[in-house]
Parts: C-alpha cells; structure tokens; sequence
C-alpha cells in the first residue's frame, strides 16, 4: 500500500504550472515537525521538508487559498519519477501526489 499523511506547513508558495493539454499542476515545499525524547530525557524537534504535488481540484484551491505558512492536512502517495535538467543530468526526485488535503 502506498499512503501517505502529513500534517505541516506550506513552505514555498505554490508554483501553479500550465501544461500543454490544458491541465495544471500545483507543486509547492511542505515542513513537517516531529517532537521525541533524547536518551538523557530532552525534548528534542527535528523539521522535515517534503515536495508535494496535486492535480485537478487541488490546484484551484491552492491557487486562492495556498500561501506559504498555512498549515495543511494531506493524504497521498508517494511518487517517484526522472528528469532532465537543463545541463542534461538525469535527476530522481520522490513527491508526495495529494488525494485529500484540508486546510487546519
């Protein structure tokens, strides 16, 4: 199963991009904190960034509601895919693809 939830911060403003067949796609940088105890007992957070993308629906509503600092519930799934920079170098990335996503 390939499932995903993450509750955190938008990051970076959402980048809406128009493709060629008419469809639009949101990609945007989304922190997460994760909170645990050290072995001596200290609180300790550590912060996580992670590229998110959505399609369909999701896009014109981050369009108007999607700024950098609003906090988000997502549920999605991991996609992993290459590209090609502008120097040719082949590249890997691994996106979080939004289904659901609530505004907090």
């Amino acid at each position: 199963m390939n499932h995903v939830n993450l509750i955190g911060k938008i990051s970076s403003e959402p980048k809406v991009i128009c493709l060629g067949n008419g469809k639009k796609l949101a990609q945007f940088s989304m922190s997460t904190q994760e909170t645990y105890l050290d072995e001596a007992g200290n609180t300790l957070k550590k912060d996580q960034s992670h590229r998110i993308t959505a399609w369909g629906n999701w896009v014109a509503i981050l369009e108007e509601l999607g700024q950098k600092g609003i906090q988000l519930a997502i549920e999605g799934k991991l996609v992993s895919r290459f590209y090609k920079n502008q120097a040719g170098d082949r590249k890997f990335i691994t996106e979080v693809e939004i289904n659901d996503l609530v505004i907090l």
